[in-house]
């Protein structure tokens, strides 16, 4: 059920999209908020920018468009397009990354959101120069039966997160989709076993960042 009308959110600069797939690029989420914000800027994988100007009706050059490696300053936040893979590390014939994740600096926070990945070779090195505060990563895991794309499992994302030194990682992705969700248990098992700082956030509940 819809949690909000999106139009009340008036307070949003910046959304961003790490993929096609619509539960990451929901026209029905994305159109009332432009309406309810009108400097609302979105930033995206470069390789995707004719595709979200065709679902969301927008102009296709209002999007900030990235790759892997590139940053960009929009607003008063500062993006690094980190490579996602789901499943595989696809790319465009232009060499584009469709799956793309971020690294956000906003003042002396670094967050870190993949969107959906799985983990692959070269990840950690790419990841741990940024010294990330917070980590916000998919556990819901590889099933076929699902018939859709995988993503870390939970022991993977606590892993990572302890990998690329994440200050603290909260899980995502899971109790949204009947059909596409995991229990955080073995997330939580494998944080503790590995001494990770961590945050299971509950549904409607706020997480308050102190600042430096």
């Amino acid at each position: 059920e819809l949690v909000i009308d999106p139009e009340r959110l008036d307070m949003v600069e910046v959304v961003t999209s790490t993929h096609n797939h619509t539960d990451h690029l929901d026209a029905q989420t994305l159109r009332p908020l432009r309406r309810a914000n009108p400097g609302l800027r979105m930033v995206i994988p470069e390789a995707n920018r004719n595709f979200v100007a065709s679902r969301l009706t927008c102009d296709p050059e209002w999007p900030v468009g990235l790759n892997d490696g590139e940053e960009r300053q929009v607003g008063p936040f500062t993006f690094y397009g980190v490579a996602s893979a789901h499943e595989q590390l696809d790319r465009t014939e232009a060499g584009l990354y469709p799956y793309l994740g971020y690294v956000v600096r906003a003042g002396s926070l670094t967050v870190y959101h993949p969107g959906d990945t799985v983990l692959y070779d070269g990840m950690v090195e790419k990841l741990r120069p940024f010294e990330i505060d917070i980590a916000l990563l998919p556990i819901n895991g590889t099933l076929p039966e699902r018939r859709v794309s995988g993503n870390l499992w939970g022991r993977e994302a606590a892993w990572l997160a302890s990998e690329v030194g994440a200050k603290l990682v909260i899980p995502c992705h899971f109790d949204m989709f009947e059909f596409n969700s995991e229990s955080p248990d073995e997330f939580v098992a494998e944080c503790e076993r590995l001494g990770q700082r961590y945050h299971v956030l509950q549904n409607g509940e706020a997480l308050h960042v102190p600042g430096p």
